[in-house]
């Protein structure tokens, strides 16, 4: 099947486009709201510095409650967390609708902005375990990943251009009431669309033992505990470079979303309209630079692609601090957007490369609450200092930091930036499959990373009906007989798959034993990724965390 066909399959999925179709709609929404909540916060007189405060207090539930909201997504009906999440939403939607209205307490509009992205917090854990479990086989896998990603950017330019248009003609309340409405709608959509639950099924285990043959690492083994990974020099010295260079695109960021709305009305003399403008030119930099990102961290060394991606953020700082005209700013957003989108997948990369397998789930956590504290911090202070020295000189000033960071965090971080990632050919046609379409070079990597080769021999059961799915394959050479057993005990031969298929995929998704037996039918070479590396790799699609879109779009994360 052409990925163009898979696409096409995919619209056939109704239940999976009624998804896409109601977050693409409250996306806009959302992002139609962010602009509006910053113009609003400043038309009543806020000072930069009360908008920093606004945009560092809107990241910190996401601190706290990301890990609560991941333990509700695994207890409890995810389309129905999805539904709740999105209606509290809506509601609180109104009530910011008619507080801007009647000019309300702009404290009540800023605590009801946080206890909306309290309620956004769970979003992302839940949409990114539901949307797998819509998916009929692997083929719509891929490809609904990559749409939801692509919408969800796509949105990011539209919305900011609505509010555009509704702020030119005096609809600020009108803007809440649309977001409102869009969450009402996904909700309309979620109602008809089958429940989730967490699946029951093991995914550990190892079903060929007597046929597996584990990679060669190409290294010494790295140590396992966390004490150990933070003391090993060839994981730490790495760790400070990128955590470095993280951090100081982060903070400058951060400031960046909120100062918007005053580079639009107090700069750029552009109208209250102009931040809509400037956060669509984010919008159409951040999807260039997760696409340019993709082009190159599986094919060349990494640490060029990391200094340009410094150097684009640091010039577009720059140069969006120097200038007064509406045009060259929209291109220097455009070009700082793209910038943080290649620097920070570019690092994550290079984080799934140096770190170890056994520890890389708490370090990740370690390093998340790290950037977003800071991205928060960016929010805060960066407004601050532009109301002491001025918006251009703190823009200009940032630029200049965030490329000597990078130039300096490519020192510390050394070798490990300027080696090719090591992917053998062999490991590589995992990317190739249409099931990952769409979803991060990063993730793809370190997936590659942890695959098993498996030598089958002719009549082998690699997987046998009625046993608990335990990995994913997929075929690099020779073929496989799927068979299948009746209620009566009677098989029937299925199909038969050659090179370039996989299988073992939909049992890992849904929690579901095995199907159907398969069988080599003549010596096979698989390639085999342990069921926990599997999801960790599907859930990279919409799963990405908050802090991640941020960085790319440079606001401050909205009430999803």
């Amino acid at each position: 099947m052409t990925v163009l066909g898979a696409y096409r399959r995919l619209l056939g999925n109704r239940p999976l486009s009624r998804l896409l179709l109601g977050e693409f709609v409250s996306s806009i929404g959302d992002w139609l709201y962010l602009v509006a909540l910053l113009i609003v916060i400043y038309d009543r007189g806020a000072t930069i510095a009360v908008l920093g405060i606004v945009g560092a207090a809107r990241v910190l539930p996401y601190i706290f409650l990301s890990i609560p909201a991941g333990i509700v997504a695994d207890r409890f009906d995810r389309r129905l967390v999805l539904l709740v999440t999105d209606l509290a939403r809506a509601a609180v939607m109104v009530v910011l609708a008619y507080l801007v209205a009647t000019e309300g307490s702009l404290l009540a509009i800023i605590a009801l902005t946080i206890l909306a992205t309290c309620f956004s917090a769970f979003f992302g854990p839940a949409i990114g375990s539901y949307l797998p479990s819509l998916v009929r086989d692997e083929s719509e896998l891929g490809p609904a990943n990559s749409a939801y990603a692509s919408l969800d950017n796509l949105a990011f330019i539209i919305g900011p251009a609505i509010a555009g248009l509704l702020i030119a003609t005096g609809g600020l309340a009108l803007a809440f009431l649309l977001n409102a409405l869009t969450f009402a709608f996904v909700a309309v959509m979620l109602w008809f669309l089958p429940p989730s639950r967490a699946g029951a099924g093991s995914t550990v285990g190892d079903a060929l033992p007597e046929a597996t043959t584990s990679a060669a690492d190409g290294g010494p083994a790295r140590p396992s505990s966390l004490r150990a990974v933070l003391r090993d020099p060839r994981v730490a010295r790495p760790l400070a470079g990128l955590a470095l260079v993280q951090m100081a695109g982060g903070f400058a960021f951060g400031g960046l979303g909120v100062l918007t709305v005053v580079i639009a009305v107090d700069v750029l003399q552009a109208g209250e309209q102009g931040t809509g403008a400037l956060n669509a030119a984010i919008g159409v930099g951040g999807l260039l630079g997760a696409l340019a990102s993709g082009a190159l961290v599986l094919r060349r060394r990494l640490g060029p692609p990391l200094l340009a991606g410094g150097v684009l953020l640091g010039l577009g700082l720059v140069v969006l601090g120097a200038t007064q005209a509406a045009a060259v700013a929209l291109a220097a957003m455009s070009v700082a957007a793209i910038g943080i989108g290649l620097v920070e997948i570019v690092a994550t990369t290079l984080f799934q490369r140096v770190v170890p397998d056994q520890a890389r789930g708490r370090v990740l956590g370690a390093l998340e609450t790290v950037s977003v504290t800071v991205y928060a911090a960016g929010s805060l202070l960066v407004p601050v200092l532009a109301g002491i020295a001025g918006v251009g000189a703190v823009l200009v000033g940032c630029g200049i930091v965030v490329v000597a960071a990078t130039v300096l965090g490519l020192l510390v971080i050394g070798r490990p930036a300027t080696t090719t990632s090591g992917i053998d050919p062999f490991r590589a046609r995992l990317g190739q499959s249409e099931l990952f379409a769409g979803l991060p070079a990063a993730r793809l990597e370190a997936a590659m990373r942890a695959l098993h080769v498996v030598e089958a021999p002719i009549g082998h059961v690699i997987i046998r009906q009625g046993d608990p799915a335990d990995r994913f394959y997929l075929i690099a050479n020779g073929s496989v007989d799927v068979t299948q057993t009746d209620e009566q005990g009677a098989p029937r031969q299925l199909r038969t798959m050659g090179p370039g298929s996989v299988f073992g995929e939909i049992g890992l998704l849904t929690g579901a034993p095995r199907s159907a037996t398969v069988t080599a039918g003549q010596a096979t070479t698989l390639l085999a990724l342990d069921g926990d590396d599997f999801l960790e790799l599907v859930g990279a699609g919409p799963g990405l965390t908050s802090r991640l879109l941020d960085l790319h779009r440079g606001a401050p994360t909205p009430a999803r």
